[in-house]
């Protein structure tokens, strides 16, 4: 009998990791939720930093500050998350747009307002959103583009946390977020507006997390609905038999509102994100959504503008089921058959006898459906052009729409949200005009008596405007996304979605393949070859000589999953982002282009 105790299971060494010095946090616009007070890296050594790249317009951004939220809770003693804002669109430059979208979105620890992208620059970063991990020495270890990654995140904290406690080199105590004091309106942040019955306004009152009614003269609050149930509402639609959907945005779901008795019910969605490779179809309950944004009544059935996954979905109260109703998943703007149709953030939809129009966001345009499931554009090019411009639908220019609405005579209203205006497009002519200007961030409006009812978000309140006969002249400006295109050689570049799974976790191909990787570009006759679907995380891309320059559009998913063989059934996480990457043809450009997913580009 051997009565020798065994020695114990040596804990594993802490993953080796590159030592690279974070670069200071500069941004032209200065700090805010902190008191006033400018912050260097030097003034969080001794904390975990995350560094979130982030911009107002994108919903992906949205969704990783919920996902943050739980992870700075947990850890607000060792931990601070930086938000770096860093805009895609002019209108995302103004100091003012940023403390209101910081408010809006109750983003609870200091933002970098970074309008000219400086330490964007500093730090590579290729894609909103973006996170970076810097150690309690200042130093970067891991980085991650797009969503799903809060779980890779707390396992590195924690390790951190570990690793500099026992160096000492770990400071404990309160961060330098300081809240700023609420400011009292009967709104706030509203996002749209629907006309009841008996002439009173329902309005999504949405950074309060509730509904509100408001009498016709649209000030006066006659009740306030919904406290504790929703979270960010958003779109509102009158049914058939008087209830209202409402589109309860970050809980993913929709739910009624009946005005006659007050009862509110959750109709459609689980309540958690949808995420690739969760159903797409089914009992509405049962069927998880993600941001539904706007909804309409249309064809017998409730259209949602699904935010979140670019594409529209229908729920039919009849047979209580939901669908994908156009939509690949991938963003940006194609037109065709619904099935093969792209979209990036569909925000507004209004409803006629012939058309579904459709206010898409991140590509500045308007859209519509027709009645066999056909997408077109009739206005707006794109991901990256947008300004105001008015005159042939073909060369005029929005900037980042969120609402539609249908005008009598056949034209529509769009909110152009971004250009604080009120737009008109008119079918019959295939113009576009400036209907009012010097509204802020109008993002919805319903007719009232031959007026136009306006929900300013940015100013918390409805706007009553006379439809103009005659259009508002406005001068023209057209802009491009400020990011500086990547310069790479023509013919053949490399390319390599970087993906390195979270501690204790691995690639799990059990039941096929764990990752998938999209590609295509705008013009298309950019890529020769290199365009399509495929399981591997890398692609050698053949780009054509003779077109100059051009977008790269990316997407990419992996799937990890615990690393415990005793497990039958590990925990899985999917991680995913989408990148549209502007890139310029030179000789002297580069023959590898990497993107990172999750980890450090060795």
């Amino acid at each position: 009998m051997n009565d020798a105790v065994p020695a114990p299971t040596p804990a594993p060494a802490p993953r080796k990791r590159a030592r690279v010095r974070a670069p200071e946090l500069i941004g032209k616009g200065g700090w805010l939720n902190t008191g006033g007070k400018e912050l260097t890296l030097a003034d969080l050594r001794g904390k975990c930093v995350v560094v979130d790249f982030w911009t107002f317009c994108c919903v992906n951004c949205l969704h990783v500050l919920d996902e943050l939220r739980e992870l700075e809770e947990k850890h607000r003693d060792t931990l601070v998350i930086v938000g770096v804002h860093s805009p895609k669109f002019v209108h995302e430059a103004e100091h003012q747009a940023v403390v209101d979208a910081v408010e809006r979105y109750e983003v609870h620890h200091p933002v970098l307002d970074d309008p000219e992208l400086a330490t964007w620059k500093q730090y590579a970063v290729r894609a909103w959103p973006t996170l970076v991990v810097i150690d309690p020495e200042g130093y970067v270890v891991a980085q991650h583009a797009g969503e799903g990654h809060a779980n890779a995140i707390r396992t590195l904290v924690e390790e951190l946390e570990a690793e500099h406690g026992a160096k000492g080199t770990l400071r404990r105590g309160d961060g330098p977020y300081v809240a700023p004091e609420p400011v009292a309106t009967e709104l706030r942040f509203p996002g749209k507006a629907v006309l009841l019955p008996s002439g009173n306004f329902l309005v999504s009152d949405t950074t309060r997390h509730r509904l509100v009614e408001l009498a016709a003269d649209g000030e006066t609050v006659v009740r306030r609905i919904g406290e504790g149930v929703f979270r960010e509402p958003q779109g509102l639609a009158q049914l058939p038999d008087g209830t209202v959907v409402v589109a309860d945005t970050v809980n993913h779901a929709l739910r009624t509102y009946d005005p006659e008795t007050g009862v509110i019910e959750r109709v459609a969605g689980t309540g958690k994100q949808w995420w690739q490779g969760s159903p797409t179809s089914g009992p509405a309950l049962d069927v998880d959504l993600s941001s539904p944004w706007d909804v309409a009544w249309w064809q017998g059935k409730v259209w949602i503008a699904m935010a979140g996954v670019h594409q529209l979905w229908t729920y039919d109260p009849g047979s209580g089921t939901v669908e994908v109703a156009a939509g690949t998943t991938n963003e940006g703007l194609v037109d065709g058959p619904a099935a093969e149709a792209w979209f990036a953030q569909p925000s507004g939809l209004a409803a006629t006898e012939d058309r579904l129009w459709v206010a898409d966001s991140e590509t500045s345009a308007l859209r519509w459906v027709d009645p066999e499931g056909g997408v077109h554009t009739a206005v707006g090019t794109g991901l990256f052009d947008f300004g105001h411009r008015d005159g042939a639908a073909e060369q005029a220019l929005l900037q980042h729409p969120l609402g539609v609405t249908a005008l009598p005579d056949g034209s529509v209203a769009v909110s152009d949200t971004y250009n604080h205006a009120l737009r008109r497009f008119d079918p019959a002519s295939g113009e576009v005009t400036t209907l009012a200007t010097d509204l802020r961030e109008p993002s919805g409006a319903v007719l009232v008596d031959g007026d136009i009812v306006v929900v300013e978000s940015a100013r918390h309140r409805l706007t009553r405007l006379r439809l103009p006969e005659e259009a508002v002249r406005v001068d023209a400006v057209a802009h491009r996304t400020r990011r500086e295109a990547t310069e790479v050689a023509p013919g053949r570049l490399r390319l390599d979605v970087v993906f390195q799974a979270p501690t204790g976790q691995k690639l799990d191909e059990r039941y096929g393949p764990s990752t998938r990787l999209l590609v295509s570009s705008t013009p298309p006759e950019l890529l020769l070859g290199g365009e399509g679907t495929g399981t591997d995380l890398f692609r050698e891309l053949d780009l054509n000589p003779d077109v100059a320059e051009g977008v790269l559009h990316v997407s990419a998913m992996a799937a990890s999953c615990d690393d415990d063989p005793a497990n039958e059934y590990p925990a899985c996480h999917v991680h995913q982002q989408d990148w549209g990457v502007p890139v310029k043809l030179t000789e002297a450009g580069v023959s590898r282009l990497p993107l990172i997913l999750a980890g450090m580009d060795a």
